[in-house]
């Protein structure tokens, strides 16, 4: 799988995802950090990457108008561990085929 990280998501999610053996790629590094969201959906939308985002309230908006290839909302935690333990288990259970066009929450 491929996913793309929002400049809001810690490099340890963009680890455990490499680690994992799919692709993961920083916004940071390809988009200015003043894009929109819109511009940010549509940037991996483009490209049939997974969105990966701590920002909630407007991605979950825009899914309901925007074309996407998935979502997926990484809820803050109290530690990087829980919020990196949330993602695996989102991946392990839900797999390409419950992340793909979908909004899910980790």
């Amino acid at each position: 799988m491929r996913f793309i990280l929002d400049q809001d998501v810690p490099d340890t999610i963009a680890r455990i995802i490499q680690q994992g053996g799919h692709d993961a790629l920083r916004l940071r590094e390809v988009l200015p950090v003043e894009s929109t969201d819109a511009e940010v959906l549509a940037f991996a939308h483009a490209r049939e990457s997974l969105l990966v985002t701590c920002n909630r309230d407007d991605f979950v908006a825009l899914a309901k108008t925007k074309p996407h290839a998935g979502i997926i909302i990484l809820v803050r935690r109290r530690t990087r561990i829980a919020e990196c333990s949330r993602f695996l288990r989102l991946l392990q259970t839900a797999r390409e085929g419950g992340l793909r066009n979908n909004v899910n929450f980790a």
